[in-house]
C-alpha cells in the first residue's frame, strides 16, 4: 500500500509496525500533540493479597500504543455515524440489522477506548480530524450517504464499512504484535476477533457482491 508520509509522531510506531510509510491526508503542517518517544502511563495499582504489601505495576505506552488508540477511537466514532444512518435508512432489512449490531459493537469498543486514552494520559480530542485516512469514514462519505437512497445507499455503506473493518483489523493486529501495553493489546485482540466475524457476515449480505466487486 503506497501512502504519503504521516507527520503525526504519535502514530509513527504503529505505521512502522505495519510497514507503511504513512497515512493519506496528514500533511507536513500537522504538528504532533506528543512525541514518538516511549512513554510511561500512571501506575496501575492492583489489590494486594491479604497480609502483603500493595503490588504496583507500571504499564509502558509505546508509540505503537499511542498511534493505535488515537487512530482507532476516531475510526470507530466516524463508523458509528455511518452505521446510524444505515440502521435508519438502508433499503435491505438485513443491512439495517447488520448496521445496528455493528454500531452496538463499536459503541462498546469506544467505551473501552476512551478510558484507555485517559489512562495513557492522552487527550480525548480527535488528533486526526479532517484527515482522509485508510479505513476512516470521512465527512464526504457521510454527505454522500445522506444524499443516496435505496440500493445505492446500501452499496455505499457496505463498501465503506468493509474498508473500515479491514483497515481497523490490520492496524489492531500490529498493536497486538508491537504494542507495549497489556490492556491495549487485549482490546486489540477483541477488536480483531469482532472485525473478522463482521467481515464474514458483511460479505454474505444482499448487495455485497455488487458493492464489493
Amino acid at each position: 500500500m503506497n501512502l504519503p508520509p504521516l507527520h503525526r509522531a504519535a502514530a509513527l510506531g504503529l505505521l512502522a509496525a505495519l510497514g507503511l510509510g504513512g497515512v493519506a491526508g496528514c500533511s507536513s503542517a500537522d504538528s504532533a500533540p506528543r512525541t514518538a518517544e516511549v512513554r510511561k502511563s500512571a501506575p496501575d495499582v492492583s489489590p494486594a493479597p491479604s497480609g502483603t504489601a500493595s503490588a504496583t505495576s507500571t504499564s509502558t505506552s509505546t508509540s505503537t500504543d499511542i498511534g493505535w488508540v488515537q487512530l482507532m477511537t476516531p475510526m470507530n466514532q466516524q463508523a458509528v455515524k455511518l452505521l446510524t444512518l444505515a440502521a435508519e435508512r438502508a433499503a435491505e432489512p438485513r443491512v439495517r440489522a447488520f448496521a445496528v449490531r455493528l454500531r452496538t459493537g463499536h459503541e462498546a469498543e469506544l467505551n473501552r477506548l476512551r478510558p484507555l486514552l485517559t489512562r495513557m494520559g492522552l487527550p480525548l480530542t480527535d488528533v486526526h480530524a479532517g484527515h482522509d485516512m485508510p479505513g476512516m469514514v470521512t465527512e464526504q462519505d457521510l454527505e454522500a450517504a445522506h444524499a443516496a437512497e435505496g440500493p445505492a445507499l446500501d452499496r455505499l455503506v457496505l463498501a465503506r464499512i468493509r474498508d473500515h473493518l479491514r483497515q481497523s483489523a490490520q492496524v489492531s493486529r500490529s498493536e497486538i504484535t508491537a504494542g507495549g501495553r497489556a490492556d491495549a493489546r487485549e482490546l486489540a485482540r477483541a477488536l480483531v476477533t469482532a472485525r473478522e466475524g463482521f467481515l464474514a457476515e458483511l460479505e454474505r449480505l444482499p448487495g455485497a457482491v455488487r458493492a464489493l466487486g
